[in-house]
């Protein structure tokens, strides 16, 4: 598919995270004549794809390798972490050893299947997973998963443990981690998106503490907190060690029958 980047008439749409951790990977985006921007949360934006609503979408990665799908990352930018992340968390009431259910943020994909890598690799449990809903009372539920903002901004006093999924993937396995990532479909043509998505990306980063500063409290956020959050706690760019745990959960999450065998990450 032809775009104006290459000096045609097609314009990449672009599906986009909501989340403050998205806002230093859009810099300047909004601004470029040559892109059309939705917002969605994580979840939404693979069906999106799906769907050809979108061009290109920053996706959760367990998506990556969704049945059917032939998908390639199309930039080294991301959402990831290398150690704790603060929005990625379980929060029970139990020991993380005795959690037998979960009940997950629908937002979520990719976490949702890290908890599930996790609690069996390091409690030798496989957790039942029950998703959240209006119906569902969490004064009643002894763990549940929560990410991004809802993690500042949820009050849970009766879940007072908190296990941060980042910080236990990197004790684990001695790696990085990556949530999520620029994706396409294999026969679409970014042709120099991904220097487009990199600038951006640089621009966010040097620019976080004033991101953070000017869009973490409309979300609920601390200043101060959200500063820390975007400058000190999450990865922009996936190295050859996100690179390495990324490839490693897409292996866990195949032997846990999460996401089909067969299916490989492609890097574009």
């Amino acid at each position: 598919m032809s775009n104006l980047i290459d000096g045609s008439s097609q314009k990449h749409r672009l599906g986009v995270v909501s989340y403050l951790n998205a806002k230093p990977l859009t810099e300047g985006l909004d601004d470029d004549a040559d892109l059309v921007l939705t917002h969605a949360v994580p979840a939404a934006l693979a069906p999106m794809l799906d769907a050809n609503d979108v061009d290109v979408a920053l996706v959760p990665v367990i998506d990556l390798v969704g049945p059917g799908r032939k998908w390639k990352i199309v930039s080294d930018a991301c959402i990831g972490c290398d150690g704790e992340t603060l929005t990625v968390r379980v929060f029970s009431n139990i020991p993380p050893s005795e959690v037998e259910t979960l009940y997950v943020d629908g937002d979520s994909h990719t976490s949702v299947a890290l908890a599930q890598v996790i609690w069996l690799q390091k409690f030798g449990r496989r957790l039942n997973i029950v998703q959240l809903d209006d119906s569902i009372d969490r004064n009643c539920c002894d763990a549940i998963l929560l990410i991004g903002d809802k993690v500042i901004t949820s009050h849970l006093p009766h879940l007072d443990i908190q296990t941060d999924l980042g910080g236990a993937w990197k004790s684990l396995t001695g790696l990085p981690f990556v949530f999520a990532a620029w994706a396409a479909k294999q026969e679409y043509d970014t042709g120099h998106l991904d220097a487009v998505l990199a600038k951006a990306r640089d621009a966010g980063v040097r620019n976080a503490d004033r991101i953070a500063s000017n869009v973490g409290p409309g979300l609920g956020w601390p200043v101060e907190l959200a500063q820390r959050y975007l400058t000190h706690r999450l990865r922009f760019t996936i190295t050859p060690r996100h690179k390495e745990g990324l490839t490693k959960f897409v292996t866990l999450a195949q032997k846990l029958e999460l996401v089909p065998a067969k299916q490989e990450l492609v890097f574009a």
